[in-house]
């Protein structure tokens, strides 16, 4: 015991300037971070605006037993629950698969420009990319039903159809994140040893076998670290991209727990009963992450932690 404290005095003294610019990130956190969780505490309480956190009355569970049975509950824990499903299944390869072709393009000149071209709409606001979305499916003047029309087919109403609206949810997250998602797993083969394709080749390996047994293997830990962050948000679906594309005709499949926090605590001034569902919500996302973390760690993976 004495000789660590000996052994942490040490590092103190060669190291104090480094730990001490740890001290605006620790002090960001404490302060954005940490400090907003004692609100948490109005989940337990019926808030009322004139009397603050404090001086509202405690109610105990009554905010969750209310949202445990509300008829809406069940409908925005499916629906988030779903939208993530698809976007794991169906969003979550395209950038390891964009990554693996940008990988093998052997002209610099075409590859860059390929990426910034693939880059830009992630930075584009989801307010704007959810009007280019909503204008290009528009079944009077968008580009798609226009192309339809042409061969003789009738208009998609796309944004009004409880079945395509969560494919055109899909497709507009890969379009937007995609080629953005490809930097991490570009970086990933980047520091794959050159030499270990170069044996690959001597053994008769062609392309895809080189990216089977070498590529794939070398970028593992990356896509699991990924993985357990995704399944982390399993509980959170982004707001602006669900609020700048939804409309009441599909709510059935469009509400989710972000918006309808929004719609219920800041518009409808619910705050205690929102409060519930966030905590509950975060709760379960802690729950996943650790439990996702522990598999991949099983697997022979390092995982977050």
């Amino acid at each position: 015991m004495h000789s660590r404290a000996q052994r942490w005095r040490r590092h103190w003294e060669r190291d104090k300037y480094l730990y001490l610019l740890l001290v605006p990130v620790v002090l960001y956190f404490i302060i954005f971070k940490y400090l907003p969780m004692l609100g948490e505490v109005m989940a337990f309480k019926n808030y009322r605006l004139s009397e603050g956190i404090w001086g509202s009355p405690w109610v105990g569970l009554d905010q969750f037993r209310k949202l445990f049975t509300s008829r809406d509950f069940v409908q925005i824990l499916r629906n988030t629950l779903l939208l993530n499903v698809y976007s794991l299944v169906f969003a979550f390869p395209v950038p390891i698969l964009l990554a693996l072709m940008l990988n093998e393009v052997r002209s610099e000149l075409y590859k860059r420009v390929l990426q910034n071209f693939l880059y830009i709409p992630h930075f584009m606001s989801w307010i704007v990319l959810g009007g280019i979305v909503i204008a290009l499916l528009s079944p009077s003047t968008g580009v798609i039903n226009s192309i339809l029309k042409a061969f003789g087919l009738e208009p998609v109403y796309f944004m009004a159809s409880t079945f395509w609206w969560p494919i055109t949810f899909v497709g507009s997250s890969i379009w937007r994140e995609a080629g953005f998602g490809t930097i991490l797993f570009l970086a990933a083969m980047a520091a794959i040893n050159p030499q270990l394709y170069e044996a690959a080749a001597i053994d008769g390996a062609g392309k895809l076998r080189q990216v089977w047994h070498v590529t794939l293997p070398g970028i593992r830990s990356t896509i699991a670290i990924l993985l357990v962050l995704q399944v982390g948000r399993m509980m959170d679906v982004g707001f602006e991209q669900v609020y700048s594309l939804q409309n009441s005709t599909v709510a059935s499949v469009a509400e989710v727990i972000s918006t309808y926090v929004y719609k219920r605590g800041i518009v409808g001034l619910q705050y205690s009963y929102t409060t519930a569902l966030g905590l509950f919500q975060s709760v379960v996302s802690l729950l996943l992450v650790i439990s996702v973390n522990r598999l991949i760690r099983a697997m022979g993976e390092r995982g977050l932690w």
